[in-house]
């Protein structure tokens, strides 16, 4: 795990021998009497002043029972262990142990732990909440206004991610108070840090059962299953369990959906049956089988890659999860079903569908503002309203832009975790044309979940138009190899890097294999392509379905393509391809109403 904002002092051994025993009787902390084992043994030898006998050998003796013969070439179960031990504990200091004074990481290439100090957790009852929540309240004029975003700015700065939702309702109410969400009405104090209940779907993931394979397919299964979980949770839309919860009479407890799946190892060839069910009725709403040779990536690499494409299919964006019984999900009032008529949205891409999913959104802040999903959906509505004007005929303004970035930024800091808000920043960044810090949230947000699709193409797209064609167009590839949505939507960034590489074939391909009609920017695409490939029938077809559809487009080609592409000889190409297909452009950068 990451150690941003860790103290290298040394923690204690007392501190250190509770960390311990709080880490083990967590729920977070969902590893088997092996690991646990594993943990306590490596933590207990290091603080008694031997961690340089911690090696593979010496673990595999205390931990794993092995004999004096033991060969960690041949045997590697105390690195697969160890592994899942360090996916574990970031797990656990992700949600238990956000807090917690004392990080314990075993760093990888050794199995000696190392205790370091978190400052941020003792502020958390040193620094004052109710004196920003006062003062946030304390009245309408702007400078009043102003005196509680400042002191709230000031607190926010100086709290860990756990004391900044304490206050994050007073910085919505204050949005709200100054006029930023324009259809949302000012909350009442006592709704300021409403939490609201999370209604987000659950899914509980069983352990893989090894069919064939022997132990080493057992291994392999279970340590398949935890991958799995590791990579589902990163994906905030959803809640993932790994057993059943104590309900104490309520259903709504219970989790929807069931991941269950098998693991044979036949040989060098490994493959994976996967099936999501519903469980109220039993009934597989998504299954598929996944092979992989292990002699050419090796176990350990073919299992984490197979776990990847399970987690991506199942729990991406537009995926699964998203597309199956949304209105058993959904429930007016609630977070998540905002979230998903988000993507209904995204979907449609219709002025209607938007006007639904910014009404539920902006109703959601108001119910939940320490939730960062809402925060960033919201924020990316705004950036939509920028980007995609010519589709859902809006005005693309600087103030929507800052409304945008303001609750992108927010909803970072409500989670440094969560991957759609840094995605929402690295938009708001490069449509804002500060490069350098979209590309920095991009790769914020590539970290927090490289097996988010819609993270892995939006962030593609940034680079390839910021000039990192290579880098950006591998990215984009990825997605649309892993079935991105929105359907159509990536494969129109397929042809843009055809197009700059010189394969106007393949761009022309790709152009019309996209969604023409999602966005009226797809079609200025294949115009441009059609120009500089000479076939002007084609591309007059092209344009008067432009000047027909969106006229106002035909005035702005240019500054909307400055806006796009940031290198000046990528700009040229372009506008060259799209003066080649008939449409003459003024040299003006700046958009005409």
């Amino acid at each position: 795990m990451t150690s941003a904002g860790i103290n290298r002092s040394i923690a204690s051994q007392d501190e250190v021998h509770q960390q311990l025993e709080r880490i083990l009787a967590s729920r977070e902390f969902r590893l088997p009497e092996r690991a646990r084992r594993f943990l306590e043994f490596v933590v207990i030898e290091t603080l008694a002043g031997r961690r340089e006998y911690l090696k593979a050998f010496t673990v595999a003796q205390a931990v794993f029972g092995r004999d004096a013969k033991f060969d960690a070439q041949q045997d590697p179960c105390v690195r697969i262990e160890a592994g899942r031990l360090r996916r574990e504990l970031e797990h656990y200091y992700l949600t238990d142990g956000g807090a917690d004074r004392v990080v314990i990481t075993i760093p990888k290439g050794g199995y000696a732990p190392v205790f370091e100090v978190n400052p941020d957790a003792e502020l958390i009852e040193m620094l004052p909440v109710e004196q920003p929540l006062r003062s946030a309240f304390s009245g309408d004029d702007g400078e009043q206004a102003k005196a509680a975003a400042d002191e709230i700015g000031e607190v926010r700065r100086h709290v860990s991610r756990r004391h900044w939702l304490l206050v994050a309702g007073a910085v919505i109410v204050f949005a709200a108070a100054v006029g930023i969400f324009q259809q949302v009405g000012s909350p009442r104090s006592d709704h300021g840090a409403a939490q609201g209940a999370d209604t987000r779907p659950s899914i509980i993931v069983e352990r893989l059962d090894a069919l064939s394979g022997g132990a080493p397919a057992t291994d392999i299964a279970r340590g398949m299953t935890d991958d799995i979980i590791e990579k589902m949770v990163r994906f905030n839309e959803i809640i993932v369990v790994t057993a059943m919860p104590r309900n104490n009479g309520v259903p709504s407890s219970q989790p929807l959906y069931a991941l269950q799946g098998s693991v044979e190892l036949e040989g060098n060839r490994l493959r994976s049956i996967v099936r999501l069910v519903r469980r109220a009725d039993a009934a597989v709403i998504w299954a598929s089988n996944y092979n992989l040779d292990t002699k050419v990536q090796g176990i350990p690499e073919a299992q984490a890659s197979l776990a990847g494409d399970i987690a991506t299919a199942v729990a991406r964006p537009f995926g699964v999860m998203f597309q199956s019984d949304t209105a058993t999900i959904a429930g007016s009032a609630d977070s998540f079903s905002c979230i998903l008529s988000y993507y209904s949205y995204r979907s449609e891409m219709t002025v209607q569908a938007l006007e639904v999913a910014k009404h539920c959104l902006q109703a959601a802040v108001e119910k939940a503002p320490a939730d960062s999903n809402v925060a960033a959906l919201l924020s990316l509505i705004n950036l939509d309203e920028f980007r995609f004007s010519y589709q859902l005929h809006t005005k693309p303004t600087a103030a929507t832009l800052g409304v945008a970035k303001a609750l992108a930024q927010l909803a970072v800091r409500l989670d440094p975790k969560n991957a759609r808000a840094h995605q929402a920043l690295m938009l708001a960044d490069f449509f804002g044309n500060d490069q350098a810090g979209a590309l920095d949230a991009g790769a914020a947000a590539y970290a927090s979940n490289p097996n988010d699709t819609e993270v892995v193409g939006e962030y593609g797209l940034r680079l390839s138009m910021s000039g990192e064609w290579d880098r950006g167009c591998a990215l984009i590839s990825e997605a649309v190899g892993k079935n991105a949505g929105p359907r159509g939507y990536y494969e129109v960034g397929m042809a843009l890097c055809a197009f700059m590489r010189g394969d106007l074939q393949a761009a022309e391909l790709w152009s019309r294999m996209s969604d023409l009609n999602y966005n009226p920017m797809h079609r200025l695409v294949l115009l441009s392509i059609l120009g500089a490939l000479g076939k002007k029938q084609e591309a007059q077809e092209q344009l008067e379905w432009i000047k027909g559809k969106s006229p106002a487009l035909i005035s702005n080609v240019r500054p909307e393509v400055v806006k796009r592409l940031a290198r000046t000889e990528d700009q040229e190409r372009f506008l060259a391809g799209v003066e080649a297909a008939g449409l003459s452009m003024p040299n003006d950068k700046t958009p005409k109403e």
